[in-house]
Parts: structure tokens; C-alpha cells; sequence
């Protein structure tokens, strides 16, 4: 049977999670406020060392973040659709969509657009794949038109484009999120309905 994930309280551990990254990561720069470069370079995700090999990266990028600023706006969109994809899905659906946008966001940055020595860090894509497949079950699944979700995705895209932004990773992460959440949608069984019946007689002795 069909059970959400809230009991588990995935938000919350993987908020903790963030958070005991980014004091680690402020430890290691002597900075409480921001990472140091050199740290960013050793966890965060650089195409070239990925391309030659450090796959790690795609993983360690997704929990390191560049400043409190960053750590703390990705936290709020984590938290307020972080619970309310706690409802929609279980457990592994749950983590299933963090994690793949969040890898996603990861591999479409490997395509040869910026300079392959940038170091890209972030939870960003896992967050907006997280939004995309939020927003789009909470459409699929009651049978209504799909092409309001997709505008509003596409419209909180666009409002956080920006400099120093990758935006390649919002869209990869953005993408995994309403594939999933779509495919969710549709093949969630319906909860069984019981029907009631009421007769009347058709007349009275």
C-alpha cells in the first residue's frame, strides 16, 4: 500500500545534511559566511577532473554550497516544497527525485558550454527537479491540464537566472524532476473507493 514519506522526514534530514556540509566546508575555509576557493575546487563539481575520471564530484558538488546566502535561499525552497513532496511521494520516489535531478543538473552541466576549469556547486538542481515534479503531480494526478505547471516552472526558471548562476543545472535538475513526478502521476494507483448504495422502496403496504 501506498505510503508518503512524511514519517520518514526527508526534508529535514537532507536540510541537516546541507547544513553539516557547509559548517564543515566553513571549518575547513576559516569562514563562516563563505567557501573558500580552494575548498570549492577539492568537493565542488570541475567538468575537466569529472571528464578525467572524478565522478565523485557530481555527488560531493550537489551538498557544497559557495556562501551562507546560497546555503540559506536553496534551504527555504527545499524546505517549502520539500514537505510538500513528503505527501505526493514515498520514501525512495522521494529521494529518487532529489537525487537524479540533482545528477541530472550535474551531467547536462557537462555539456561543453562554459569553461570546463568553472567549478559549479549547489543543491539548485536537485531543489528545482524537486519544484518541477511537485508541481507537475500535483496536476497529472487529479487529471487536470499539465501546460499551467509547465509555465510556472518555466517562469520561477527564468526569475533565477542570473550572474554567476548555472543555469544548466537548474534546467537538468528542473527536467529530471517533471519527468519523474509526471511518471509518477500516471502510474500511482488510485486508492480503493467504496460505494455506497441506498434503495428505496417503490411503495408503501
Amino acid at each position: 500500500m501506498y505510503k508518503n514519506s512524511s514519517e520518514y522526514a526527508p526534508t529535514y534530514v537532507l536540510i541537516a545534511a546541507n547544513v553539516a556540509v557547509y559548517v564543515y566546508t566553513s571549518y575547513l575555509s576559516g569562514n563562516p559566511f563563505e567557501t573558500s576557493d580552494s575548498v570549492l575546487m577539492q568537493y565542488g563539481q570541475i567538468n575537466s577532473l569529472v571528464l578525467s575520471g572524478q565522478v565523485w564530484r557530481l555527488f560531493t558538488a550537489m551538498f557544497v554550497h559557495a556562501n551562507i546566502a546560497h546555503i540559506a535561499g536553496n534551504m527555504v525552497f527545499l524546505f517549502i516544497f520539500g514537505l510538500r513532496a513528503e505527501k505526493m511521494f514515498d520514501l525512495k520516489e522521494y529521494m529518487a527525485v532529489y537525487f537524479v535531478s540533482g545528477l541530472a543538473g550535474g551531467l547536462l552541466t557537462l555539456v561543453p558550454i562554459m569553461d570546463p576549469n568553472t567549478v559549479s556547486v549547489g543543491a539548485s538542481g536537485a531543489i528545482f527537479g524537486m519544484i518541477g515534479a511537485v508541481t507537475i503531480y500535483s496536476r497529472r494526478a487529479i487529471g487536470q491540464s499539465i501546460i499551467s505547471a509547465l509555465v510556472y516552472v518555466f517562469i520561477l526558471f527564468i526569475l533565477n537566472l542570473g550572474i554567476n548562476v548555472n543555469y544548466l543545472a537548474h534546467l537538468g535538475g528542473l527536467g529530471a524532476g517533471l519527468l519523474l513526478g509526471y511518471l509518477f502521476a500516471t502510474n500511482r494507483k488510485p486508492r480503493q473507493a467504496v460505494t455506497y448504495e441506498f434503495k428505496y422502496p417503490s411503495s408503501y403496504p
